[in-house]
């Protein structure tokens, strides 16, 4: 039996086409080691999001390559190095954060902050480094939804260190107002934090930083469009006619504003009975996937209705990460995962392809 050296299987890799991306795995440099014992191959390859939802693919078309040189087990270890999907991002008010996710919707009420906190921490559970901005100034759900309460402490140099919780880092105006106040501010003061929470706020390096907007089109939507390179917005809504309405302004704005959208997601789709098994479609039925097919934007699925995410909201345990997650918690990992993708197709249109001899 000939032996398998690391230049036959480097070159096996070069027909290993990466699904998404495209381009090969090694034009590409995601090859980072090869190492060959007998016929046991053991591989190491870096993704451009440790949330990608295709690595059982990628590594299919590994083995189906390295099948033909005799090789018998193939071992695939996964690194990630995430790019950023804007250029102009480190020349901002963030400069350690690779990517914005902005998630907006028209109308209050669609679930918009139950998508935010359970795809922020559904990004960190994938293993990326994560921060979870709360822009809705006026009415700030995130620290309720996450369980995270305190008062953010100080650096040295006076910027603003923000909480933790499952990974996330957090920053809301809620952390520095009395329990019950209400915060009532006219538009410049409302524009004025979230600059202030991008500017001042110790972010560190984020692979993500997912920024959770009220609903409508008004001043948050304006500031953070003209402070910051958005990466990609996600919009969320719900079935039913009025929200459907309400979410075709706001990207009508966003398009106006030449920011991003990566697609929208259908919230509180359907009911299932626990008793019978029976669906109820609660707030009409596929309101989303026609808004999408009818604006050229792509759907990213429904949610159902659980009562484990109501649940887990009003504890502050997110659906992702709870030990019985329920079928809502596995259709939001799914979302993070394919929101993770689209912004590294966005990343790889930016930068070429290596050509390596």
């Amino acid at each position: 039996m000939t032996a398998i050296s690391e230049a036959a299987v480097h070159d096996a890799l070069r027909t290993v086409q990466e699904p998404e991306l495209g381009g090969d795995l090694v034009s590409r440099g995601m090859v980072k080691s090869i190492a060959v014992d007998a016929d046991h191959v053991a591989l190491t390859i870096e993704l451009t999001t440790p949330a990608c939802p295709l690595k059982d693919e990628i590594t299919d078309r590994i083995r189906a390559a390295l099948t033909p040189l005799g090789v018998g087990a193939v071992d695939v270890e996964w690194t990630a190095a995430v790019r950023r999907a804007s250029p102009q991002a480190a020349q901002q008010l963030v400069p350690g954060v690779k990517n914005i996710i902005a998630v907006a919707s028209g109308k209050g009420g669609v679930g918009k902050t139950t998508v935010s906190a359970n795809l922020a921490v559904a990004l960190a559970m994938e293993g990326a480094s994560v921060g979870l901005l709360d822009a809705d100034i006026t009415g700030p759900n995130v620290p309720l939804m996450m369980g995270v309460e305190g008062q953010p402490r100080a650096t040295a140099d006076n910027r603003i260190l923000p909480l933790e919780r499952y990974g996330v880092k957090v920053i809301s105006i809620q952390f520095f107002v009395p329990e019950g106040q209400p915060i009532v501010w006219r538009g410049p003061l409302v524009g004025g934090a979230i600059q202030q929470f991008l500017r001042d706020v110790e972010w560190g390096e984020l692979d993500y930083l997912v920024v959770d907007l009220p609903p409508g089109t008004s001043d948050a939507q304006l500031t953070l469009a003209q402070a910051v390179p958005i990466s990609g917005t996600l919009l969320v809504t719900t079935p039913q006619d009025v929200a459907i309405a309400d979410v075709e302004k706001a990207l009508a704005m966003f398009k106006r504003m030449s920011v991003p959208v990566l697609g929208i997601v259908e919230n509180m789709s359907t009911f299932v009975c626990a008793h019978c098994g029976e669906v109820t479609e609660i707030f009409g039925r596929d309101g989303g996937e026609r808004f999408a097919k009818r604006h050229e934007i792509e759907y990213f699925g429904s949610i159902p209705l659980d009562i484990r995410v109501r649940q887990g909201g009003d504890a502050g345990v997110p659906a992702v990460a709870q030990r019985d997650p329920g079928p809502a918690a596995e259709v939001m990992r799914q979302l993070a995962r394919t929101v993770a993708a689209r912004m590294s197709v966005r990343a790889a249109r930016q930068a070429p392809v290596l050509s390596i001899s």
